[in-house]
């Protein structure tokens, strides 16, 4: 088989419907299967995958297992060469897998390959960056982001230097979309188990590297977006004192400072 696409979701039935439509729809003539790992499933979501969807395997959970979890999951259910990881808030685009696929299987130094995300309206969406510092995540969470030196730093973070209309390797892909080898995977491993939520694609891109596997954002493959900032909900206080995902953010932070704090920064530019 040549692809597995590993579709996870979490409280959004409707979303991974016309995620999943999209899917069958512009998946072109590759042997594939997909899979959907849903975490803290809804009745509603049982329901369509039961009643719409009876072809695809799926793994329901009744408690938020986290995204690492759900990842492990989706891959130890799969079969195919190749492995798409989308989000349940994804929506594919014609062609779009198979210029990935064509381009991952055509140079066996990438790792893995990400495409150009797109906001609903059309817009780039930043899904490429480098790896964060430490002030990296006190600007993005504190109002001392909204400063010039804050907003140079950021800028330089979301690699807004480079042209995302071009071919490039980046430090890290944001993990809504990424397509990997499987024998990649089994040399590199599977995504930190440490993590419940946040970093742990950073970390898992930085594995990459490690192993001498290529990070690459190719935007000649786009797909849309719908990017939900469940952890930066009202203002700064209210969002550190009542928003657990802020927490969760956070506390990933620290384990992957604190995994990486005296390893070299993979050099590839």
């Amino acid at each position: 088989m040549d692809l597995s696409i590993i579709i996870t979701s979490y409280k959004n039935p409707q979303l991974l419907k016309v995620c999943l439509d999209s899917v069958k729809k512009n998946i072109g003539k590759l042997s594939f299967e997909i899979i959907v790992v849903d975490s803290q499933t809804q009745e509603d979501t049982e329901m369509i995958m039961r009643e719409d969807y009876p072809e695809i395997k799926f793994f329901p959970f009744s408690e938020n297992v986290g995204f690492q979890a759900l990842i492990k999951k989706g891959i130890e259910e799969s079969s195919g060469k190749y492995l798409l990881l989308l989000n349940g808030d994804i929506i594919v685009t014609p062609s779009s897998v198979e210029k990935m696929l064509e381009f991952i299987s055509s140079d066996s130094s990438v790792g893995m390959v990400g495409p150009k995300l797109l906001n609903f309206d059309g817009s780039l969406q930043y899904s490429c960056f480098r790896f964060y510092h430490p002030i990296t995540i006190v600007y993005r969470r504190t109002f001392l982001g909204h400063f010039a030196f804050a907003k140079k730093h950021l800028d330089w973070f979301l690699m807004k230097d480079r042209n995302h209309d071009e071919i490039m390797d980046v430090d890290w892909l944001m993990g809504s979309s990424l397509m990997i080898s499987r024998s990649v995977v089994q040399k590199v491993g599977l995504m930190d188990a440490g993590y419940f939520m946040y970093m742990e694609d950073v970390d898992w891109c930085r594995r990459f590297w490690e192993n001498g596997y290529r990070v690459v954002y190719y935007p000649l493959a786009t797909m849309h977006h719908y990017h939900g900032k469940v952890s930066d909900k009202g203002s700064v206080i209210k969002s550190l004192f009542l928003n657990k995902m802020t927490w969760v953010h956070i506390f990933s932070a620290v384990r992957y400072f604190k995994k990486f704090w005296n390893k070299q920064v993979p050099n590839h530019q």
